[in-house]
């Protein structure tokens, strides 16, 4: 008999609203106490980008931004502010494409995404943009040992982003930070249940645990953090970088 498997999430619902500077982990083992939430070895806690972005100071007044030419004619046609035009530019090491009042480009991290993941969303002051971590996965490492400092258990952490799908509508979360757990699982060289030997099967599994968390984060419900119990995946370690495709194997630059 197959082994039955079971995921359990939990969103902590008292975590205050962020501030640059706040002690993120530190927040997160508070509500964690507060809510009688004390998770084993190999939990995952999933985190949204916006509160990084947010304790880590990656916020611009949109006051201090002076948009280009570019940026104008680009607002001026598809009504946009011509400030958070040009602040997706300078975010942007490549524009992918730019038209119809979409901008989708390729990060300085390397993901390809929209607006560089620049984002005006779930800031209380309308001035105000918030920018992608400069090192998610760094990020995700610095939490990741206080976690596991302060709780005396070994956990992963991963930190999501909303992304779109190229021929798919909708958004689903995605990991940009990753510590702890290996993102990816491999399936070549083994075989299926026939026999036959997978060649070509590679799975995203921190893609995979970000998108379940995704569900209980909402973006109108302010629950920023998840914690993913159950998952028993390989206990060797990477980063989301080794989840973007290189260029030389990539079809569609």
């Amino acid at each position: 008999m197959d082994t039955i498997l079971k995921l359990f999430l939990t969103a902590l619902e008292t975590l205050p609203e962020f501030q640059p500077g706040d002690d993120l982990a530190q927040e997160i083992l508070a509500a964690a106490s507060r809510e009688d939430l004390s998770w084993k070895d190999h939990a995952v806690v999933v985190i949204a980008q916006k509160v990084i972005s947010k304790t880590e100071g990656q916020t611009v007044d949109l006051g201090t931004i002076e948009p280009s030419d570019r940026a104008r004619r680009f607002a001026e046609e598809y009504d946009k502010d011509p400030r958070l035009v040009e602040l997706v530019l300078q975010q942007s090491r490549r524009i992918v494409r730019m038209e119809r009042g979409v901008i989708i480009s390729e990060t300085h991290h390397g993901f390809v995404c929209a607006n560089a993941g620049v984002d005006r969303s779930n800031i209380p002051d309308d001035r105000m943009a918030t920018l992608l971590p400069e090192n998610p996965d760094a990020s995700a490492q610095k939490i990741r040992e206080k976690l596991t400092a302060a709780m005396g258990v070994d956990c992963a952490v991963i930190i999501s982003d909303s992304f779109g799908r190229p021929w798919r509508l909708g958004q689903v979360d995605v990991a940009i930070g990753v510590a702890g757990i290996a993102p990816l699982e491999d399936y070549c060289g083994r075989v299926d249940r026939h026999g036959k030997e997978l060649n070509a099967t590679c799975i995203a599994v921190a893609d995979e645990l970000t998108a379940a968390a995704g569900l209980l984060m909402r973006k109108d419900a302010g629950r920023p953090v998840v914690v993913v119990e159950g998952f028993t995946g390989s206990e060797s370690s990477g980063r989301a970088a080794d989840l973007m495709r290189v260029p030389g194997k990539d079809l569609f630059r």
